[in-house]
């Protein structure tokens, strides 16, 4: 196992079903994104667009927030909405 394979969190990606969603992204996280994309795809020896990697990315975060898993009930469906904010 390579070195840098065994610090990124983002391992090789599943095949998943997709909807498209537009994001705004600052200057500086498009290009640390685009870095991360490269040293994925060297590490994995596949080529990856840093947008592909953005769903995973949000993914892998959502399920280590212990606060937003604690927010649903144990046995929740994992379709269950997310409640609204009030600000």
């Amino acid at each position: 196992m390579s070195e840098s394979r065994s610090k990124l969190r983002l391992g090789p990606l599943p095949k998943t079903e997709t909807v498209k969603l537009t994001i705004t992204l600052t200057v500086v996280l498009k290009t640390e994104l685009e870095r991360y994309a490269a040293l994925h795809a060297q590490t994995y020896g596949e080529p990856i667009e840093a947008a592909t990697l953005i769903p995973h990315m949000l993914e892998a975060f959502m399920a280590r927030d212990r606060g937003f898993r604690k927010s649903f009930a144990k046995g929740a469906p994992a379709s269950r909405p997310i409640p609204e904010s009030n600000p």
